[in-house]
């Protein structure tokens, strides 16, 4: 019986949708887009880290105002209830998704493994 692994990753994706980190992360990120003066605020984070990871990513070095603009707005997001709620979803989504990449690499640090004995 052959094994189609696109059906497995569609049933995951659904089961992700449903999954209570999920639902409160979309919850948390709502409220956030909501209200417009947090959704500025986490916007401009989102730019900056996303900028700052560009520019490593190119092999850029990023200069001290850029680090220390980059946690000052941190610090300032933060602060807001909203914003801070959604980063802790975000986080909690993102060790999910982390357990769940191991789970679906076991097989491969089976194989490797045994090689390596």
């Amino acid at each position: 019986m052959a094994v189609n692994l696109y059906d497995y990753a569609n049933e995951l994706e659904s089961a992700l949708r449903k999954s209570d980190e999920y639902n409160n992360l979309k919850k948390m990120y709502d409220e956030v887009n909501n209200d417009e003066q947090a959704q500025k605020m986490f916007e401009n984070f989102r730019n900056i880290q996303m900028n700052l990871q560009q520019k490593q990513m190119s092999g850029q070095e990023l200069t001290q105002e850029e680090v220390e603009h980059a946690q000052k707005t941190a610090a300032l997001v933060q602060q807001d209830e909203k914003i801070s709620k959604l980063m802790e979803a975000e986080q909690r989504m993102s060790m999910l998704i982390n357990e769940l990449n191991k789970v679906i690499m076991k097989p491969l640090e089976d194989l490797y493994g045994s090689m390596e004995q």
